[in-house]
């Protein structure tokens, strides 16, 4: 076993200066496994800080083949790693191996994804407005933009998604891909599988020649505060709590210098099932969505926690038919101890509510998460009660049936923003339904017809984003290739002679990318 096993991973270097250990867990005996992780010092922070502001600017300059190049090699080094690291992920995480595997075909798919952008080159968002000395009353100079980098990101790896939300996950592919070094701050429910990640990560940095300090991860408690207040911190990514997002946001915002921070936070994804829908297929959506609340213990950010319908004799059928369903699934070992505990609390508020009723789902006891069914009034939803708009993250959900679509409309204005919301429908009634899509639309960061939203493509076109608090920024996504434009900023160059532009700007177009020039796309010289 390597003597540094455990140690911070420090500009391309081991480290382990604190004397704070700290063990990872067994997700389903509670049994620690083999070796300690060594807590991150204020210094150690400081040294990943100061080692990512060292290597940004020959990293943010290279050319965008040899980012590729770096992002591909992330992925074969991903791809490559082997059984005995699935066997790890699994013991971490509860979840089984065909998960494990999937996930991480999905986490090398994302880099080899942004590779393809930096190929494409669509990111410099190269615009060129040429000098026109004529001009009357004033000439206009020569003026063109493009997008660089941000500078070092902070981020923070997920629980839910231990290898596509964390080390090495989407933050870290879209801000690597942007030119930006990244320093993570490694899950403490999964440090042994961030571990042989960052390994994985470094080991394609040297193949590829990058910068010492493009890579850095530490570990610890407590330690995250000290990243996020760092002065040459540029940026976070956040996947997690809304208590959590927020208390991040809070501290960037009081720096001399606040940076923004695109948290991923919270969601309940609300479901609408129409009546034609009910009508014509009520026993298929009622299987069909009690197996999406309960994929994956109900630990997906995506997972509904909300299902809406119009009252009417196929609602009052079909919560029946998935009441029973509810009650057919097998309990789950959660991600860790922690969640379990977060649980079973979210669980107690709601059997405490005066204004919900338990549906389905067995007593929770034991070390595993019994999936449950509620039903609340919608007066709490018109009322704004804080306690049906709250995550329960877990195998859960919550039923609301309204008397009319007056009643629908009124509701869906107290809804908080979401990351997704899901109508089910016939044709026909989709049609005359095109208001509710309409209105989810301002609330929303992906509407789902006739799908469930427990899966989250990574392509181009995907938004995992939505109003707050859903995510403190709207106006961004962290899957799909428009996550880099959260670690991108635009930079304007006047008057410059073309020897000095980057090459997105120069004249001769070296890269052969699409620009617009003087407002028209063209991807020819000047």
């Amino acid at each position: 076993m390597s003597s540094t096993l455990g140690h911070n991973f420090i500009g391309g270097q081991r480290s382990a200066q604190g004397s704070v250990q700290l063990n990872s867990l067994d997700a389903t005996t509670g049994e620690a496994l083999p070796h300690a992780f060594v807590q991150a010092t204020e210094a150690e922070v400081d040294a990943a800080a100061h080692a990512a502001a060292a290597a940004f600017p020959a990293f943010r300059n290279l050319p965008a083949e040899k980012r590729a190049q770096f992002l591909d090699a992330i992925a074969d080094e991903l791809d490559a790693l082997g059984d005995d690291f699935v066997a790890t992920v699994c013991r971490e995480t509860a979840l089984p191996a065909g998960r494990i595997q999937g996930e991480r075909g999905r986490t090398s798919g994302q880099m080899r994804l942004f590779a393809k952008v930096l190929r494409r080159g669509d990111f410099y968002g190269a615009r060129i407005d040429r000098a026109l000395p004529d001009r009357q009353p004033l000439p206009r100079p020569d003026l063109r933009q493009v997008r660089i980098g941000v500078g070092p990101v902070a981020v923070f790896g997920a629980s839910n998604f231990p290898l596509a939300f964390s080390t090495a996950g989407g933050d870290t592919a879209s801000a690597l891909a942007a030119g930006c070094p990244v320093i993570v701050k490694a899950h403490s429910g999964h440090m042994a599988t961030a571990e042989r990640v960052a390994e994985a990560v470094i080991r394609a940095a040297e193949r590829t020649d990058m910068p010492k300090g493009v890579f850095s991860m530490i570990f610890g408690n407590g330690v995250g505060e000290w990243l996020v207040r760092h002065p040459l911190v540029q940026a976070v990514g956040f996947t997690g709590s809304l208590r959590g997002g927020n208390a991040l946001v809070k501290m960037a915002s009081e720096r001399p210098q606040p940076i923004p921070v695109f948290a991923e936070m919270s969601s309940i994804n609300p479901v609408f099932i129409l009546p034609d829908a009910l009508t014509a297929r009520g026993e298929k959506i009622a299987s069909e969505l009690a197996a999406s609340v309960t994929l994956g213990g109900g630990q997906f950010c995506t997972n509904p926690g909300l299902v809406m319908g119009l009252h009417s004799p196929a609602f009052s059928q079909f919560v029946e038919r998935l009441s029973a369903n509810m009650n057919d699934q097998a309990p789950h070992t959660m991600l860790n101890a922690g969640g379990l505990v977060s649980y079973s609390k979210g669980l107690e508020h709601l059997h405490g509510h005066a204004g919900v009723t338990h549906l389905a789902g067995h007593p929770q006891q034991g070390e595993q998460a019994q999936p449950q069914l509620f039903k609340a009034d919608v007066s709490l939803l018109l009322n704004g009660d804080e306690l049906l708009q709250e995550e329960v993250f877990g195998p859960t959900t919550i039923i609301i049936e309204v008397e009319d679509e007056a009643t629908l409309k009124s509701a869906l204005t107290g809804l908080r923003g979401q990351l997704t919301a899901t109508v089910i429908g016939e044709p026909a009634e989709l049609v005359s339904y095109a208001w509710l899509m309409e209105a989810l639309q301002e609330k929303v960061g992906r509407v789902l017809l006739n799908g469930y939203p427990t899966g989250v493509e990574v392509c181009d076109a995907m938004v995992h984003g939505g109003p707050y608090p859903a995510t403190s920024d709207s106006r961004g996504t962290s899957v799909g290739t428009l996550a880099i434009d959260r670690f991108l900023r635009p930079v304007c160059f006047q008057n410059y002679p073309d020897a000095l532009l980057p090459e997105a700007l120069q004249n001769a177009n070296p890269l052969k990318i699409r620009r617009l020039v003087d407002g028209d796309i063209t991807d020819s010289a000047l």
